[in-house]
């Protein structure tokens, strides 16, 4: 289901998919969206900014609410969002997400927090986040430059 029709669902109810009022956030999220975060309300609204700023990005981006992932595809994938473990656990804060994407090429800045060439010339990287000033323009140039590096596939 797109994003779009998860989202008018939750507005004309006004609230979360189990009837209860839910939290201001830049977007509202989908039943699905909501069971995926529950226990972690700050990433839930982290989540909620990203989302927000990629749907302003990339209006026609479709997501797929997985187990473990939501997964971002135009129709292939170019980025995720998870709780990976990415840094080891007392350099973690408590709650945070991690921003996924593929490029054909490595990125190499303090943000990234792994970078794997998981094929020649297809580097994935994780980029953790924990406070929305981290869900700025750069993070977004490269979840942008992923979208169009998967479309060129």
């Amino acid at each position: 289901m797109s994003h779009d029709a998860c989202r008018r669902q939750a507005d004309a109810r006004g609230e979360d998919g189990a009837g209860a009022l839910t939290p201001q956030l830049p977007v509202a999220l989908s039943p699905a969206e909501e069971v995926f975060f529950d226990g972690r309300p700050r990433a839930r609204e982290l989540y909620a900014v990203f989302l927000h700023r990629l749907l302003e990005l990339l209006p026609d981006a479709q997501l797929r609410i997985q187990k473990t992932q939501i997964t971002f595809t135009n129709p292939r994938v170019f980025a995720c969002v998870s709780m990976m473990r990415v840094r080891r656990a007392r350099e973690r804060p408590p709650e945070y997400i991690v921003v996924t994407f593929g490029l054909g090429h490595e990125l190499r800045d303090r943000r990234i927090d792994a970078a794997i060439e998981v094929r020649p010339r297809r580097w994935t990287h994780h980029v953790l986040v924990a406070d929305e000033s981290e869900v700025d323009d750069q993070l977004m140039a490269w979840v942008e430059e992923a979208y169009e590096f998967s479309r060129s596939k």
